[in-house]
């Protein structure tokens, strides 16, 4: 078992203040891989006091300076590309080849995404009226980041606060802290200043807590459940800081009768159950036109049957276990409940896999004739779990879309070109996917609604962690 109980502060791997031991789990055995420290508002304390010393030298740092630096760290991560994706795998459960492919790629799309946005990054510019207006890192940055996509939102928080000449204390995941351990070891060898990254881990009740309410933090960015972004919604308030936040959400995906249903629900449904339908922007709501909806039925029922669970280090498409035994009980609870409140069970349902009694394996599972009112339909299940739901009209179909309180992502499949532009125009979310559109990196990534604010990737993530200032010249006239 590895002992990873020591935190990065100030550049160098430093024991927790008072010792409080977690043992992380792998979620496919249910045995222990790793013993962590859990921190505590001191160890707050300390790494806070680092970065905002560091901050007064590195915000003075050139663009060419910060970009020299990440492109070292660019290297250094393709160098280590393998062990993180073995890492994810041993930690989360991601199969071998979805970690390889996905859950450590976007260290790399990310990256050089930001890297690309640095680069065009105007911090000084002339204002139609004669004003200058400046760019300015914001300061010392809160970063708490999730165990579903782990290096994805470490990457998406990090990378932006380095690049602008912030800095930060990042407090990633209990479930899942090995990987943000060495991507902490990958920017120690990249040579950036002592101060400018620190990493705690912990829980949100405690050091996530004290990171969002610390008066020496300027900004807060946080991913993960709307109920805990909401937390830190509060704890940041008194400090009247900034904060950013992506959420959780329940994703429509619109089916209509012109679409090439074959390939589109067939695409959707995988999308669906990627890395175990832990993604919040999963569309996990199909809503499906009239005409066609006993043929997507057919076809949804064969594609989820066909779907199988695995070994996370077996190569296969296969998918993998839950992240932990809370996510599975809570996922077990809302399959349950959709049974309850009358749903069709086309496959799946309650219990775990046939040959996978241990380890947080889930049956793939979808719901047909589900009604928007019930509990599979509002709440975000995280979990391999699809809802069907039939719509009469493109009307109609737009109001069901748009009855939820997320809004972070929306998918449209029509093989009418205009439809298409005139219905993502209509629905109420920040990233709509047309016929299988991916996100790419360098765009925007983020929600309306509880979904969350503010938007990760590129240039627009760069934005959420600068200030701007106006400077008034006498000769602006």
């Amino acid at each position: 078992m590895l002992d990873k109980r020591k935190f990065y502060i100030n550049g160098e791997w430093v024991d927790p203040i008072e010792a409080k031991d977690l043992e992380v789990l792998n979620p496919a055995t249910e045995q222990p891989i790793a013993v962590i420290s859990m921190g505590a508002a001191a160890d707050i304390d300390r790494a806070v006091a680092a970065a905002k010393k560091a901050f007064a030298s590195y915000s003075q740092t050139s663009v060419e300076e910060r970009l020299a630096l990440l492109e070292k760290l660019l290297s250094i991560y393709k160098r280590r590309y393998d062990e993180m994706a073995a890492t994810i795998t041993m930690e989360l459960g991601a199969p071998a080849r979805m970690a390889r492919e996905q859950q450590a790629d976007v260290g790399v799309g990310h990256l050089q995404g930001f890297i690309d946005a640095l680069k065009r990054l105007k911090t000084r510019d002339r204002l139609p009226n004669g004003d200058v207006m400046l760019r300015e890192p914001i300061g010392v940055c809160g970063l708490i980041t999730p165990w579903n996509w782990p290096i994805n939102q470490i990457a998406l928080k990090v990378v932006p606060a380095l690049a602008t000449g912030c800095t930060c204390v990042l407090k990633p995941s209990e479930f899942t802290p090995l990987n943000a351990m060495l991507y902490a070891e990958m920017i120690d060898e990249a040579g950036f200043p002592a101060g400018v990254f620190n990493l705690v881990n912990g829980d949100g009740i405690n050091a996530g807590a004290a990171l969002s309410k610390h008066r020496d933090v300027d900004m807060m960015s946080f991913t993960g459940s709307t109920r805990a972004g909401i937390a830190v919604s509060k704890d940041a308030a008194e400090t009247v800081k900034r904060v950013t936040l992506e959420l959780g959400g329940k994703s429509p995906n619109i089916v209509f009768a012109d679409a090439d249903l074959e390939e589109r629900v067939t695409g959707s449904i995988l999308e669906c159950f990627n890395n175990s339908g832990q993604s919040c922007d999963a569309p996990t709501r199909m809503l499906v036109e009239r005409g066609v909806y006993d043929n997507v039925v057919q076809i949804a029922r064969r594609v989820g049957a066909e779907t199988r669970v695995g070994d996370p280090t077996k190569e296969g498409s296969h998918i993998g276990p839950l992240v932990s035994h809370i996510q599975y009980g809570r996922v077990q609870a809302l399959i349950e409940a959709g049974i309850a409140e009358g749903a069709k069970l086309l496959v799946g349902g309650v219990g775990k896999p046939e040959g996978f009694e241990t380890g947080y394996f889930v049956k793939p599972t979808i719901f047909a004739d589900v009604d928007n009112t019930m509990r599979i339909a509002r709440e975000e299940v995280f979990g391999p779990v699809l809802a069907i739901i039939p719509f009469g009209t493109e009307e109609e179909a737009i109001r069901i879309a748009n009855d939820t309180n997320y809004g972070l992502a929306a998918y449209v499949q029509t093989g009418d070109p205009k439809r298409a532009e005139r219905v993502a125009a209509r629905l109420r979310a920040g990233m709509v996917h047309i016929n299988g559109g991916p996100h790419r990196y360098g765009s925007p990534f983020g929600g309306y609604k509880q979904s969350g604010n503010g938007r990760e990737g590129g240039l627009f993530g760069l934005e959420d962690f600068l200030e701007v200032k106006t400077v008034h010249v006498p000769d602006a006239a």
